[in-house]
C-alpha cells in the first residue's frame, strides 16, 4: 500500500494570486481525479474493530518448587502467529505467547497467553493480504501482550518480563522459506 501526498504551492516571487503554469493545469485537471463515491468505496481500509485476552494461564510453581531470590532462571518465550476470516471483510489474529521459567530444571513460572484482535480489511489485494495479517496485525497487537506479561509477572512476586521487540517481518520470511523449502 502507498499512500500519495500532494500540495500546490505558488512559484518563488509569485504573489499569492499568481499560479505558476503546473498549478494552473493541474487546478484545471483537478476535478477530474478527484475520486468520485464509488470510488471511494473502493479506498482500502484498514481498521482494529476490537482487542481482547482470549485465553490466560499463568502457573507460579516457584513456592512449590521453592527457589531463592538469587537464582536467574532459564526462560523459553516462544511467540505464534495465527490469523483466520471471521466474516466478509473481518479478520482475526491471535498472537499466541508461551513463557516457561526453569531453574535447575525445576520450573518456576509457566505463562501461556493468548491476545488477539479483529480487523476490518477492505480492499486490499490477495497478495498483500496475507503479510498484512501476519505482520502488520501482530506489531499492532504486540505491545499489549508485552505489557500482559510484564504486569503478570510483576504481580506473581517476580521481576518483571520484558519481551524484547519481535522482527515479525523477519518471522514472516523465515515461514514462507520453509515452507517453499
Amino acid at each position: 500500500m502507498s499512500t500519495e501526498y500532494s500540495g500546490k504551492t505558488n512559484g518563488a516571487g509569485r504573489t499569492a494570486g499568481e499560479k505558476t503554469p503546473a498549478v494552473a493545469e493541474s487546478e484545471s485537471s483537478e476535478s477530474a481525479t478527484t475520486p468520485s463515491p464509488a470510488d471511494a468505496s473502493k479506498a482500502p481500509r484498514f481498521e482494529v474493530m476490537t482487542q481482547y485476552i482470549r485465553d490466560l494461564s499463568f502457573e507460579n510453581l516457584a513456592a512449590q518448587n521453592y527457589v531463592s531470590a538469587e537464582v536467574r532462571p532459564d526462560l523459553s518465550v516462544e511467540v505464534k502467529v495465527d490469523a483466520r476470516t471471521r466474516a466478509k471483510d473481518r479478520y482475526e489474529v491471535i498472537l499466541n505467547l508461551s513463557v516457561s521459567a526453569k531453574a535447575d530444571d525445576q520450573a518456576i513460572f509457566l505463562l501461556e497467553l493468548d491476545y488477539g484482535g479483529q480487523f476490518l480489511i477492505e480492499n486490499i489485494p490477495d497478495e498483500q493480504l496475507h503479510p498484512l495479517l501476519m505482520v502488520e496485525c501482530p506489531r499492532i497487537l504486540f505491545p499489549f501482550i508485552r505489557r500482559l506479561a510484564r504486569d503478570l509477572t510483576a504481580e506473581s512476586g517476580f521481576p518483571p518480563l520484558n519481551i524484547e521487540t519481535i522482527d515479525f517481518l523477519r518471522l514472516y520470511r523465515q515461514q514462507l522459506a520453509e515452507s517453499s523449502a
